[in-house]
This record gives C-alpha cells, structure tokens and sequence, in this order.
C-alpha cells in the first residue's frame, strides 16, 4: 500500500487552501495547536463562501423568512417547505452550479440537477418538477455555443434519466457572461405534512450510514473552485467538476423514501459540497452532538485515498443517514434491495467533535460547530461603495435614439432576440412530460403548471429574473425580479406563496460589487414583504466574473405558486378565439431605459431599470386572479422582455391568430408604448359577453384598463404603423436560436 506524508501546515499552505491568515489564526484558536493537513483541508471547504455563505449571512438575514403557509425556512433544512393543503407539503430550492458548468458544461449542469433534486429527497419529498435559468455570452461566439450545447445536455441527459420532468426555465444572452455561465438548477417535491426528513444527528451510539455511490476523487476542493474568479487556471480545474450518474440518484431517490417509511431513519443529509466533512459536521452540531467516522470503512472506487481525500471528496449520488441503534439493518437491507452501496462507518458521540479516523490514526478531531454556519464559520460585512457607472448609465435620454422609421423591420429584428425568441431548441430536448402531471410545460405558457395528483390542486413555478435591470438599478431589479416572477404565476391563475433565490454576483471583496448585492438583496425583501412571498431558502453563488469583468448581477427567483382549483384557475397566455376583444391593463406605458429593444436593436445598455410601484403590482394580482375566478378572461400575458409589442406577437404566435389592435390611448410615444418595459402591465382577452364585467373587475381595483382591439384575421395589425403576418412572426421567432447553433 502506498503511503502518504502529509505536508507541514504552514501560513502559505493555508492560503493555498483560501483562507485567510485570520482564518488561519481562528482555526489555530478553535483547536488549540496547529491543524493537521487534513483539519485544514476540511476548514478550508467548510469556511470557503459556497458552504459558510460568510460574506453573505448578515445580508440575507434581512430577507423576510417567515410568513404565509411556511413550515420550514430559510438555513432551517436542506429546502424550504410551504404547506399546500391537503395533508401535503411542497419542498422547492434553488442553486447555482456556475464555475463547473464554465470548465466541464455537460458534468457540471447534469451534477448541478442532480445535486438539487437530493436537496429534496433528502426531505423525504418526491420530486416532481425541475426548472433551470442559464445566462451565456454571445451565440455569435463558438466557446458560448459550446457551453449552451452542453449545459443543455447535461440537463437533459439528467434530468430525463432521472425520470422527473422539466416544465419551465429561463435562458438569457448577454456579453458580460462571457466565460462565466450561470446555471441554476431547481427542484420541486411533494411530502406529506409530518413525514419529513430532516439533517440531524441525534442520540449517542447511533449508527452513521453512508449509502449511494463509492467515493472517488472528483469534485475534491469543487467548493473552494465554486468560491474564486474563472481564469486561465480555471481549466486544469476539471476534476474539481463531479461526475453525475442519474441512474444512481433514481435508485437512491426510491430507496431513501422507502427507508425512511421504515421509521428507523433519525436524520439524513445529502453529500453535496464539501462531501463527507459538510454532512457529518453540520449534522452533529445540528443536534449539539458529535461524529466519529471510520474511513477506512468508506467504499471507494480508487485505490489508496487518503483522509484529506475522502473527506473533500465530491462525488455524487451519496449520503449520510443516521438510523436508530438496533435498527440499522433494517436501512442496511433496504439500499441492499436496491443495489446501492451502505455501510455502517461510525456513531454519533457526545463529543461535540467530528473524529476522522483512518487506518488506525485520529487524522482529524475538530468542533463540529467551529465549522458550520451560525457557529465558527466567520461572518463578514464588506465594504461598500455606489458604482460610478450609475449615474452615467441614469443620464441616459431616451429621446436621442432615432425614432424608427419602419416599425415593421423594428419588430422583425427584436423577435429574432435570443432573449426573447423561442427556447424551443432547448427545452425539447427535456422531457416535460414524464409522470404525467404536467399541465403546461416550457414555451406554452407564463409559467410551468404541474397537477397535484389525487387533489385537484396545480403547482405554478417560475424562474426569472433580468440582469440587465439589476446592472442598471441594484434596488429596482431586485424587487422586479420577485415582482415578475410573482406575476407570471399570477397570470397562469396562481397565488404566489414563496421564493427560493439563487444570488449569482461577483467578487464580494470589491466594495462596488458588493454594494450592488446588498440593494439587489434589499429590493427583493421590499417586494417579498409586499407580497407575502417569505424566502425559504436558495444560495448565494460568488466570484461569478472572468478576467474581463463581473457578470451582469443576476439574483435568480424561483417563484412557487397554488391553484386551489385547476379547472376553474388555470389560465394561458395565447389568444382563443377569433372575435375575442383585446385589453391592456396596468400601468402606463413608457420609457425605454434597460429594454430589450435598447439592447438588441441598438446595441445599448443604458437609462435606469423601469420604476415599479409594489402596492399598484399587488392589486394588479388580486384584479387578474378575481378576473380569471370571474371566468371573465380568456387568455392573460404579462409585458415583460420586449415590450407590449413582443406580448401581443407571442399570444398570436401561441395561437396561430392575428389581431387588429389600437394603441393610441395607452401613451403619447409610440416607440414607448410599443417597447417599454415598463411595470405592472398585463395583456387579458375576453369574450365580447364578458366585456362590462372584465372592466369593472378591474376597476373594482382601481387598476386602468384599455380595450385596445379585438383578435381577427392572421396579421398583428397596430394602428398604421405594423403589419406583418403571425406566420412570419412565428417563423422568425422559432428560428433565431436554432440559427445560430447551426450556422458554424
């Protein structure tokens, strides 16, 4: 057997690991001599941002985590949990798989879906739908076609594996991505009330069970690569990029269930970051107890691992379950049953300390709650400073672009925006509708839908969020991101319950960065309390920038909404019948500051974020959910990327119907009325029948409402100024992406 000689622990070795010289110093402190090298292996995961979240904890405590229908919040467990009705609970969350996905894109997105839905089996919740929301630099670049087609991949080759269906997503373009993709991957499960799971270690003497795959060498130090700046090193980073085997997860997922019906589960935690080291220490000092692991007992796939390996490790597919002593062979033949891995490698102790043994030897002894959040871990608040960029980027006029001269071409070229045409060379290559619940899925509507079996209940889930408003207005685009994503699920006939979030920022050391995450993080609190959304949880992903700068800030919402009744509440944004009258209702209609239509058509990006009025947004959800319970509307779509213009385009494209529309009531600027993103702006239909009622739903809110046409013919006619046939819409918008994958 090959042996190993751990190196001396010095100050330069500790830096090496990314820690800091003060850290180093706590670590010497919280055990009273110097660390061993593989005491120093594990502090450097367990403090490094993605685990300890140390430059992020004291801003998001000031997020809104309690409230509403939620059993479980924020840091509480490894998911939010929202109780539904009905005897069941949703468990929803969040995360980011950024820095993989930029070095090893079909690995690092298939780990990043997989890693998410353990996040909520190990609830005891089944999942039942997945989501993502990816950024990319240019398509005109063959390195970001690249990654697109492998994230995509990865996803798919997942996510359909696993047997759990993809109903909704988001995928944005945009050049300050380039080199540093995001990838955010959600998961959605049911559980019953009162059967969940959680990550504890309780009673000395039990039993500690690894079950799942063998330990193997990749992802060893992924949450020390997922906590530093892309560079040109970035790439001999690979295998700090895990390997995922979806049909490992599947058989995990139905074996854990099964062993936790069998009552002598006490406590179960996924491996995800930071491996063995992150799930025994924060399970012990969880339940104010302690661990004592034998490695040697760990089944590993390469031969010869050293400790500091196994414990930092990454490798997918495992856990760690506590079982009730005496009853562990009842868990033991269970993961048997189905083919996987489970091995009694320790007990839990009285000691307050996790114990790493291997061959014999103590290689590590540390205070489980010198490791963990809310214990040792450090907590920072970085300095700030307001970017000087704003103020140029708010004196923008928006009057000095030339107004258009053929709005026609204007319209043609936005709806060949990667950002806004259709996603479909995505999302088919994703099974959405796999177990059958899925109402709705990707491209067909505001949200994804997903019926709750046995009730006649829906699941509404979204992601959203626009970087490009957070860039310009931290504070606005923080709380437009919650604002559209809780519009959307509105407009699929929703109310919306709760958030997880997934903060994709970049290096929290430089003052400017840092104030924008703050305001970001404030403005998404402001809307959450509005709205009665509590945040359950998510994660904060850092250093997302390469050596040409930081990516647009992008706080990613993943929105989860009910309909109490499918039959009654269910709403779609295409329009339904010839002769249906057409209706703008919301908010006014003006400037162009942040809008899609700056970017693409002109190549800018400039003027403030839209203004957002968060109570008049509120009563606009309560008018839409009153008229769709009314049976007033035939079709709802919210005015977001693009414009009202980009709205009424995609309700003919969904339906294959023209429509004959007036837009002079709405503003005195055209090109306003036509691509402003301006807030709180919906889109109804209604039968001509219907016509009084829907406007004094409306007004009833003291929300404006405009009949503005009528759904005729096979054109988009507005005023005099647009013309142009849905097919020629619908041929352009189907084809832009699929364009550019297959022009090189």
């Amino acid at each position: 057997m090959a042996t190993f000689t751990e190196p001396k622990v010095t100050l330069e070795l500790a830096l090496e690991h990314g820690l800091t010289e003060d850290e180093f110093e706590s670590i010497q402190k919280w055990l009273g001599r110097m660390p061993t090298f593989t005491e120093l292996g594990v502090y450097s995961v367990m403090w490094s941002e993605h685990c300890s979240y140390k430059n992020s904890i004291e801003v998001l405590k000031t997020l809104p985590r309690d409230g509403g229908a939620l059993l479980v919040g924020a840091g509480e467990e490894n998911a939010g949990l929202v109780d539904i009705g009905d005897g069941l609970a949703c468990a929803f969350k969040i995360e980011s798989h950024n820095h993989p996905s930029a070095v090893e894109p079909y690995q690092g997105a298939a780990t990043g879906v997989g890693g998410i839905h353990r996040d909520i089996f190990t609830m005891g919740a089944r999942p039942i739908a997945a989501l993502n929301s990816l950024r990319f630099g240019s398509l005109d670049n063959p390195r970001v076609r690249f990654l697109l087609d492998g994230v995509v991949r990865g996803i798919a080759d997942y996510g359909n594996a696993f047997g759990v269906p993809t109903v909704g997503g988001e995928v944005y373009f945009d050049e300050s991505y380039e080199g540093n993709p995001l990838v955010n991957a959600m998961s959605v499960g049911i559980v019953k009330v009162g059967e969940t799971a959680s990550a504890v270690a309780p009673g000395p003497g039990n039993p500690v069970i690894i079950v799942g795959s063998a330990t193997g060498r990749d992802g060893i130090h992924g949450a020390t690569f997922a906590s530093e700046e892309i560079s040109e090193e970035s790439e001999s980073k690979r295998p700090s990029v895990q390997v995922g085997d979806p049909f490992t997860e599947k058989l995990l997922l139905e074996a854990s269930l099964e062993a936790l019906k069998t009552g002598a589960v006490l406590g179960m935690q996924d491996m995800g970051a930071a491996g063995i080291s992150c799930s025994s220490s924060e399970m012990s000092a969880k339940s104010e107890t302690g661990m004592k692991i034998n490695l040697d007992l760990v089944p590993q796939r390469e031969p010869n691992m050293t400790a500091y390996e196994l414990l930092l490790s990454e490798s997918q597919e495992r856990m760690l379950v506590v079982a009730e002593k005496g009853r562990e062979q009842e868990v033991l033949d269970v993961y048997e049953k189905w083919d996987l891995h489970a091995v009694v490698i320790g007990e839990v102790t009285d000691t307050g300390h996790v114990e790493y043994w291997q061959h014999g030897e103590l290689k590590a002894n540390i205070p489980s709650h010198s490791l963990v959040l809310g214990g040792g871990a450090p907590v920072y608040e970085r300095e700030t400073q307001e970017p000087a960029y704003l103020a140029e980027k708010h004196s923008f006029d928006g009057s000095s672009i030339p107004e258009e001269t053929n709005f026609n071409e204007a319209v043609k070229k936005l709806i060949t925006s990667p950002n806004i045409a259709s996603k479909r060379w995505v999302f088919e290559q994703y099974d959405h509708m796999v177990r059958t619940n899925t109402i709705t899925g990707p491209g067909a509507s505001d949200s994804g839908v997903v019926r709750i079996k046995g009730t006649n209940k829906a699941l509404v889930v979204k992601t959203d969020c626009n970087g490009r408003y957070v860039y310009l207005n931290p504070r606005k685009g923080g709380r437009i991101a919650v604002a559209e994503a809780a519009r959307n699920v509105v407009c699929s006939g929703a109310k919306p319950m709760a958030i997880t979030n997934c903060l994709n920022f970049g290096n929290p050391y430089k003052p400017e960065l840092y104030w924008v995450f703050k305001e970001a993080v404030g403005g998404m609190g402001d809307a959450c309390r509005v709205f009665d959304t509590p945040v359950t949880g998510g994660n904060v992903s850092f250093y997302n920038e390469n050596p040409k700068g930081a990516v647009f800030p992008t706080p990613t919402i993943g929105m989860l909404g009910l309909i109490d009744d499918v039959d009654k509440m269910y709403m779609t944004p295409a329009f339904k019948n010839e002769g249906d009258l057409v209706f703008y209702v919301g908010a006014e209609r003006k400037g162009i500051g942040g809008s899609e239509y700056l970017s693409w058509n002109h190549g800018l990006t400039e003027g403030d974020a839209p203004d957002l009025d968060l109570e008049f947004e509120k009563k606009l959800h309560e008018a839409i959910l009153s008229a769709i319970s009314g049976n007033y509307v035939n079709a709802v779509h919210d005015v977001s990327d693009g414009g009202l213009v980009t709205t009424l385009a995609e309700m003919g494209i969904f339906s294959h119907l023209g429509a004959n529309l007036e837009i002079g009531k709405l503003g005195s600027v055209v090109r306003d009325i036509l691509f402003s993103e301006a807030q709180s702006g919906v889109v109804v239909t209604c039968h001509d029948t219907k016509r009084d009622a829907l406007i004094e739903c409306f007004k009833a809110f003291k929300i404006p409402v405009y009949q503005i046409g009528q759904v005729m013919g096979a054109n988009l006619v507005i005023d005099d100024i647009i013309n142009l046939p849905v097919q020629e819409l619908r041929t352009l918008y189907e084809g832009a992406i699929p364009a550019k994958m297959n022009s090189h």
